[in-house]
């Protein structure tokens, strides 16, 4: 009896010294074990090879001889055990959904992960190589071809840096960079559009501190939601952002950069002293619903600023509140994770008859261009539009990362949209990532479309129909809905 008893005392001080030291026990390992979630980053770069390149960000068709920042796709990778999910944040003003899908396929061949279940977007810069085709800008092909196999082999290298990691979340906020762009303004001259109608209640980008400025036509979004991943030894991987902000622009004539999305990414990595680890932490700034937003103070007016200078302050404003975010995280070892992905059929606004010989005429009038004049660049856009499909098919997904809603949608949606998303969802903490999956345009609310202004002006930029917005929002909702459960 003695002897059993010292054979079990001996067992019990193994068992606890084991337990200390978290070896595994013979026989326990099971009870022990657990789900473990694996995440990978990783930053690829898509600047092109070869200069000059033609550019979006203009009505009018400009080239860039250099790049004063490198471009980059910036891909997360999580992987709980039972689902992978991809997310690739890429440089560039806008890209159609040929290249994504594209990009997706690749990527999902070298991974395993599954094509619905990889959400890809722009974000917005005005200083991006040209993927798609608005206004008059030309779309460089060979730098599309490019771009596809930059994003894939992006998300394929995060997916092959994937380690166990913990993750988690929190809400910044920042209300000092983001304003509404529309406006109401006071009775006065009235505002000359594109189609001669007249009948605009609204204008976008006035007079800064003008005195017909009245209010704006619409609200902010003051959130930065963040998604922060890290290894089990505390090593920053990844975070992503989510801003409402169009962009900030004070880039040079002829020189492309990732605007203050790539500021934010380095500012970031420097606050949380990642910007040494190996491998290297990866930021990711995503654009929210910014469609109507930008960084112009409308109401006092601003200072002008030297080049990059507004960027640079922008970025480092915006990485401070997420920063401020980051300390409140509560770290998790693991978190469910689901995607659901669907497309829905909307329609198209297309010119009829009468403006199209209305367009001939004042392109006849106008002679060669490319065009200056908004009359000339609007009859151009209503020739092109005519050729369009009397409807389109988008694609909506929704992600559910723990208690963590992201939904994407594939147009330059209005803020009052992303803030009904926020307001409806099931989860406590969601956000739209726009832009996303392809590239079809403005999105106004139908009471938004009502007032006008240049984001409902019909054009290769704003062309779905009025009834777009509460359909993709109502959709977006029931996919959440969908992840929520």
């Amino acid at each position: 009896m003695k002897a059993v008893l010292t054979l079990v005392g001996v067992r019990l001080v193994i068992f606890i010294a084991a337990w200390a030291a978290r070896i595994p026990v013979p026989g326990l390992a099971a009870q022990e074990s657990g789900p473990v979630l694996r995440a990978g980053a990783y930053a690829i770069d898509i600047t092109p090879t070869k200069f000059p390149v033609d550019a979006n960000g203009s009505m009018r068709p400009w080239s860039a001889g250099e790049a004063h920042d490198p471009l980059h796709a910036r891909c997360l990778v999580l992987d709980n055990g039972a689902t992978k999910i991809a997310i690739a944040v890429c440089d560039s003003c806008m890209i159609p959904r040929e290249v994504f899908d594209a990009a997706k396929a690749k990527a999902q061949q070298e991974t395993g992960i599954s094509i619905d279940h990889i959400l890809c977007s722009a974000t917005h810069t005005h200083t991006g190589v040209t993927a798609t085709r608005v206004f008059q800008s030309r779309v460089e092909e060979e730098y599309c071809a490019y771009l596809t196999g930059r994003i894939a082999e992006g998300i394929v290298r995060a997916h092959a840096q994937r380690e166990p990691a913990r993750i988690g979340w929190a809400v910044g906020n920042n209300p000092r960079q983001v304003f509404n762009r529309r406006w109401y303004m006071r009775p006065g001259p009235a505002f000359v559009d594109p189609f001669d109608r007249g009948a605009d209640r609204v204008r976008t980008n006035p007079s800064a501190a003008g005195a017909r400025l009245l209010k704006p036509a619409g609200p902010v979004d003051p959130e930065v939601p963040i998604l922060a991943v890290q290894a089990l030894d505390g090593r920053p991987i990844a975070v992503l952002a989510n801003y409402a902000l169009h962009y900030v622009g004070g880039v040079p004539p002829r020189a492309l950069s990732a605007d203050y999305f790539g500021a934010f990414a380095r500012h970031f990595a420097r606050l949380i002293d990642a910007d040494q680890v190996e491998p290297a932490f990866v930021g990711i700034m995503s654009n929210g619903t910014s469609g109507d937003i930008n960084n112009i103070n409308f109401f006092e007016g601003a200072a002008r600023r030297e080049p990059f200078e507004q960027i640079r302050l922008v970025a480092a404003d915006v990485a401070e509140s997420a920063h401020a975010a980051y300390k409140r995280i509560e770290w998790r070892n693991w978190a469910p994770l689901a995607m659901r992905e669907t497309e829905i059929e909307l329609g198209v606004r297309r010119p009829n008859e009468d403006e199209l010989v209305r367009a001939k005429k004042i392109l006849k009038q106008s002679g060669e261009g490319p065009y200056h004049d908004l009359r000339a660049i609007y009859a151009l856009e209503s020739l092109d539009l005519a050729e369009y499909p009397a409807t389109v098919r988008v694609q909506l997904q929704a992600i559910r990362i723990g208690e963590v809603g992201i939904v994407s949608s594939p147009c330059e949606t209005f803020v009052e949209t992303g803030l009904a998303i926020k307001r409806d969802s099931p989860l406590p903490l969601t956000f739209t990532i726009e832009l996303a999956n392809g590239y079809n345009g403005y999105l106004p609310t139908p009471e938004q479309h009502a007032q006008g202004g240049y984001e409902t002006w019909r054009a290769k930029s704003s062309y779905l129909a009025v009834d777009a917005e509460p359909r993709i929002r109502g959709t977006l909702l029931e996919l959440l809905n969908g992840v929520a459960k």
